[in-house]
């Protein structure tokens, strides 16, 4: 699968787009007809065929298509992909929930940031195939940025680390959802679940492998492929994972106690 970058578009227009001209000072009401398409109506429909089809689908003419409309409409609201995968990361980022008051404290905060960013992975699995190293600067990545922080504002903790802390939890959640996706793309491309496939190669590998030889690995293998009733449970990774993050997370939070 093909990894597409967020940011590397043209920046101007980019950021004209996310924020409506506020940006660059060119926000303003527009004289003429109403138009037949919108930037939001583009955005949405490019996510639709994304959750659909996958990034690699992606295009200007796929989405016109999904539109009903030629390919060359859409640059005049859209200059390119690139552009476009930015307004498609801000607008998904728009949809985490994000109460005002979370029971358990830091922890219980972080958790339901972890569980939302989850949610909206699996609702939009090509997410994982997004690089954010360069973040896009929309108004709802921005917004979900600020009240992510407010999980661990104001329990002792720099600014630095704040931050450090959200990368860490997020970065876990995008491991998780990572592992899914795999999971999930190749039972569709084999037509076999983990469980099939293992039953498959399982008498296999009882040829070639020694357990005398390798005797952990025998042990430990047999025990998780009982449990999973696969090599890799990607629910069981999410959960089991976010309680270690957290726990590890509350032992910095105690020395500064």
């Amino acid at each position: 699968m093909t990894t597409e970058y967020s940011g590397s578009g043209d920046p101007v227009r980019s950021m004209e787009l996310l924020w409506g001209g506020r940006a660059t000072g060119t926000a303003g009401p527009r004289r003429g007809p109403r138009p037949r398409l919108t930037v939001e109506g583009i955005t949405r429909a490019a996510v639709e065929v994304a959750d659909a089809e996958g990034l690699t689908a992606l295009s200007m003419r796929h989405v016109a298509e999904r539109l009903g409309v030629a390919a060359m409409s859409l640059y005049t609201y859209v200059p390119g992909k690139a552009e476009l995968l930015d307004l498609m990361l801000d607008s998904v980022s728009g949809e985490t929930a994000r109460p005002g008051q979370v029971a358990g404290g830091w922890r219980g905060r972080l958790e339901q940031v972890a569980r939302e960013n989850w949610a909206l992975y699996r609702r939009h699995p090509w997410l994982v195939h997004m690089a954010a190293a360069r973040p896009g600067l929309g108004p709802n990545m921005l917004a979900k940025y600020d009240y992510e922080l407010g999980a661990v504002e104001g329990i002792g903790l720099t600014d630095v680390e704040m931050d450090s802390v959200l990368t860490l939890v997020l970065g876990h959640v995008t491991g998780a959802a990572r592992g899914l996706v795999d999971a999930q793309e190749a039972e569709r491309r084999t037509g076999m679940t983990d469980l099939q496939w293992w039953e498959a190669h399982a008498p296999l590998l009882e040829k070639v492998f020694d357990a005398e030889r390798h005797p952990t690995a025998a042990r430990v293998g047999a025990a998780a492929g009982a449990a999973h009733e696969a090599a890799y449970d990607p629910e069981y990774a999410f959960e089991f994972g976010l309680r270690r993050v957290l726990d590890g997370i509350g032992v910095l939070i105690g020395s500064r106690a």
